[in-house]
This record gives C-alpha cells, structure tokens and sequence, in this order.
C-alpha cells in the first residue's frame, strides 16, 4: 500500500495563519495537518512543516496538489455548477420499490413533477434512476430501464433541470444522455458494461465513478477489507485511470466511496469518518448516504421512511469534509440543514 493523506484537524478561518493551513479543493474548509497513512504506519504532519516533513516525498508532493487544487466548475446543460461549495442532488427514482414517494415507473409526468419540486427547494441536481440498488433488487432488462427514465428525463430537461441519469448501462446512459440528461451515474464505475467508458468518452459529460467490491457481479457482496478507507481509495484511483485512457476528461469526473455497498457498518463509517482522504484523488467528491441502512443500524432499527434525522446528520458530515455533492432523498430538509452549516461557516471566517 502507497502513502495516503488525509487532510485533519480543520480550523474555523485561515485568518492569521497564512503558512500553517491549507484550503481543502478551493472550498469553504481550511485545516491545519495531514494524517500520513503509510502501511499500518500512522502519524500527523503539520502543513507548516509539510515541506521538511515531506516535501522530498514525490507521492506526497502530488497529493498535496490534489487535495488543495480547486475543483473547476461542470456545466450541465445550460447550467453550472459550482464545486467551491456543497451541492444537493436531489434523488428520483422511477422504480416500483423506491425509498420514497417518487417511486412511479408508469407515470413520468408524476416523477417528474417530484423532480421540480425538488429543484425549487434547492437542488442543484436531479439524479433519475430506473433499477433498484438495494441488496436483492432484481436486474432490469436495460429497454425496461430506459422506458422508465427516458420520459422523466425528458420532462426535466425540457423544463430547465440539470439532470444525471443513475444507470450501469450504455443503452440507458445514450437514451438518457439523447433525451437531456447531461452527468452519468454509475455505480458499477463504468465496468458493468463493457461500452459504458466509450458512451461517456464520446458524449464529453460528466461521470460519477462509485465504488463496490465487485461491480461485474453487481453492488453488493466483498469479503471485508484490511483498511477500507485506503483500499477503496485505491481502487478508485485506478478507476480514474481506466477512465482518462478511455478518452474522458479527468477535469469530468466525480468520485463516490459507495457507502452501503458491499460495506458493513464499521466500513461505511470508518468512510464517513475518513472522507477527507478522497480528496487526494483531485476530484469532486458524491456523496449518497441518504436513508441508507446504517441509520436504522445506529438508530433502533429505524425504517427507510424514518430516517430523516440520520440522513441530515451525514450529510452534515459529508459538508464538514469538503463532499461537493450531497445525494439525498429529502432535499428541502438537507439544502436548509447545509445553509444553517455555510452560515457557521461564513460567520466564523469573519470572526476576530
């Protein structure tokens, strides 16, 4: 295993600390100290003495630049969007077994008019999906699939909404991207299906890369990992590269640590708690804990209708370590919950 970083101790301004902090991807967060994780070997690096510390380092070195390197805004369509602060994706699913009430597969005028709602409460983003990822979900036939989302993505486009199509596969994603969508979603990283790289290359969009154990099998499964914060890190950076020697835009690409996907809970918030590491992959950073079953793990047990209160609180998280994209089901509840957060934050900057 190669030497990581993950930036640490994060402070409220850089106000009177020019030389001993550095700011997180051109964002709203500053810290003071990376953890350098090398083997089983940990230990805390002062940026005021990262130079001496670790400046010979060639690894280091590139993953300093990464990490502090401002994400370039997307443009989605007619819209862009902003990275230098977080974002709500708000989620639509045109399937049967959906978390939510949006779930309508044989009304796309209904999901629709879900999605619109959801960016009139401040969602930078609709994510339309049409195959259940939960553990268990039966395979859609890919025409099945795009008859599902086509109509809904249509509408949305139509209207104004940047949309993402959520799908593993390349007959989904060219029906989706042809009927507006401008961002790819794919939580297999693009190796689900063997054309799905060279679609996203050719249409020049924007790609969200996930992370499972096993994704030609499917979302789910793994046998547990040694370090799984540095092992999914791993693998994502090698997902990046298949990507870039596929022809697409490093500058395009999103990453997303799959939380829930083949992870128990101790993985998904060793995850959670680790997500400043990912930064080091020098791309945006998704998000998408939203009702997942570590709530109701944390959280007697709760139902995937009651976990709103959890899913506030992660998205919280995400916000605190810099994720640029927050995907989440209840959307008007988490843009009011990440306002109150940038206002904390706005206000801190200023303080003396």
């Amino acid at each position: 295993m190669s030497l990581h970083l993950r930036p640490v101790q994060f402070v409220d301004t850089p106000v009177g600390r020019e030389g001993d902090v550095a700011r997180l991807a051109g964002g709203m967060l500053w810290f003071a100290a990376y953890e350098v994780i090398e083997q089983d070997a940990r230990r805390t690096v002062a940026i005021a003495d990262f130079d001496r510390a670790l400046g010979g380092d060639a690894r280091a070195a590139a993953l300093h630049a990464a990490i502090t390197a401002p994400r370039p805004p997307l443009r989605l369509g007619e819209r862009v969007l902003r990275l230098d602060q977080p974002q709500v994706a708000g989620i639509v699913n045109a399937t049967p077994d959906s978390f939510s009430a949006d779930g309508r597969p044989d009304d796309p005028a209904a999901a629709a008019a879900a999605g619109m709602d959801m960016l009139a409460s401040g969602a930078a983003l609709i994510d339309v999906g049409g195959e259940s990822t939960r553990p268990g979900a039966p395979l859609v036939w890919e025409g099945d699939e795009a008859k599902r989302v086509v109509p809904v993505v249509e509408r949305l486009a139509a209207a104004g909404a940047p949309v993402s199509i959520d799908t593993r596969k390349a007959p989904v994603m060219e029906a989706a991207l042809a009927a507006g969508a401008a961002l790819v979603n794919d939580v297999s990283a693009l190796l689900w299906d063997d054309r799905a790289a060279g679609v996203v290359a050719r249409a020049g969009c924007p790609v969200v890369l996930m992370h499972s154990p096993d994704p030609k099998k499917g979302p789910h499964g793994g046998s547990g990992y040694r370090d799984v914060l540095t092992q999914v890190f791993d693998w994502l950076e090698a997902r990046i590269a298949a990507a870039v020697a596929a022809g697409i835009d490093r500058s395009r690409i999103i990453v997303d640590p799959g939380i829930g996907f083949g992870k128990s809970l101790a993985d998904n918030l060793a995850l959670l708690n680790g997500l400043a590491l990912f930064h080091g992959l020098g791309c945006p950073i998704m998000l998408g804990a939203s009702r997942k079953r570590m709530i109701g793990a944390l959280a007697n047990e709760a139902p995937a209708g009651e976990r709103l209160g959890g899913s506030i609180a992660l998205a919280v998280k995400g916000a605190s370590l810099g994720a640029q994209l927050i995907r989440v089901h209840d959307v008007a509840e988490t843009v009011q919950a990440l306002k109150v957060w940038r206002g904390l934050q706005d206000q801190a900057l200023v303080a003396r």
